[in-house]
């Protein structure tokens, strides 16, 4: 299966980052040894969000129209530009499927919340190339267009022509472009900053999604991360990140650390870093101040609206 640049760029990441960055608490770099640090298991406060992550969640009231008709392609003033079906319905790809050969993963309840695209009456409007679309076979016998082999899917809270909801849910929900590739703004670093119009300049990842700080996390000696378990359903970790392929960040203690089940995860400042499975698109800060424990990241590690320990 093909993998983008910046999915290829992830393997590397964690090595590339003990040769830029500085341990908690250092002005000289660290040897190795002591970047990758273990954190102690413990039980965050995890708040309440809403449906709609990968594979379940509750559904819309009514699912959008059965067929896909002429597809065409939309642009989205975050995501560049977004395959839609004839209704303007933003059509979508899951990370857990393959393209090579297509195979669609989504089942069930899945597939109540993300409705598979039906191929049968699929059509190649402008700017699509009729030669990427196709389709698969599901295991209820019906045909699942593709485009440049992957499954594609609508989402049932995307109600409006133009509606992206979908971006980002549960970390593998992405918008199809026209080349069958995660739909994302042009060139975005890994990590970057945004100036929201309440909150004030705050770190996004690559998908534009708000990166946030828990309370009772450690960064010094060392850092120690307090999210475990059904917290990290809420709150995924934000996957180390090349300093290279940030802009607006601070140098000086960014780094990653190896959590307790194995995972490495970024931090800025020393400071673990997340997304929120309750920000459905680019610019949604829904996690802030959420159980007076989670807070936005500013671009030097501290928490936007909370004070330091």
């Amino acid at each position: 299966m093909k993998t983008s640049w910046r999915t290829a760029s992830l393997v590397a990441s964690a090595a590339a980052v003990l040769a830029l960055t500085t341990a908690c608490g250092q002005d000289s770099p660290p040897s190795a040894t002591s970047q990758n640090v273990g954190a102690t298991a413990g039980t965050g406060d995890v708040g309440d969000i809403g449906a709609g992550q990968a594979g379940g969640g509750a559904q819309a009231s009514a699912s959008p129209s059965g067929t896909a008709g002429e597809l065409n392609v939309s642009t989205n003033a975050e995501l560049g530009k977004v395959v839609t079906d004839s209704l303007g319905l933003t059509l979508y790809r899951f990370d857990q499927d393959t393209a090579e050969p297509p195979a669609s993963n989504c089942e069930d309840d899945c597939a109540k919340t993300w409705p598979p695209v039906p191929a049968d009456d699929a059509t190649a409007g402008e700017g699509i190339d009729k030669a990427l679309l196709g389709s698969v076979d599901r295991a209820d016998g019906t045909k699942q267009l593709t485009v440049a082999g992957w499954p594609a899917y609508r989402y049932v809270k995307d109600v409006n022509a133009g509606d992206v909801k979908g971006q980002g849910v549960g970390g593998k929900w992405y918008a199809l472009n026209p080349q069958g590739k995660k739909a994302q703004a042009a060139d975005r670093p890994g990590l970057s900053t945004r100036e929201d119009a309440k909150l004030g300049e705050i770190v996004v990842d690559e998908n534009g999604m708000t990166v946030y700080r828990f309370m009772k996390d450690e960064a010094w000696p060392k850092p120690v991360s307090a999210c475990t378990g059904a917290c990290l359903e809420k709150w995924p970790v934000v996957s180390p990140v090349d300093f290279e392929d940030t802009k607006g960040i601070q140098k000086k203690g960014y780094m990653t650390f190896t959590r307790p089940d194995g995972a490495d995860q970024q931090t800025i400042n020393c400071w673990p870093i997340y997304t929120f499975a309750g920000d459905k698109a680019p610019g949604d800060t829904n996690g802030q101040g959420v159980g007076g424990t989670w807070y936005a990241v500013r671009p030097d590690g501290k928490p936007v609206g909370a004070s330091e320990k």
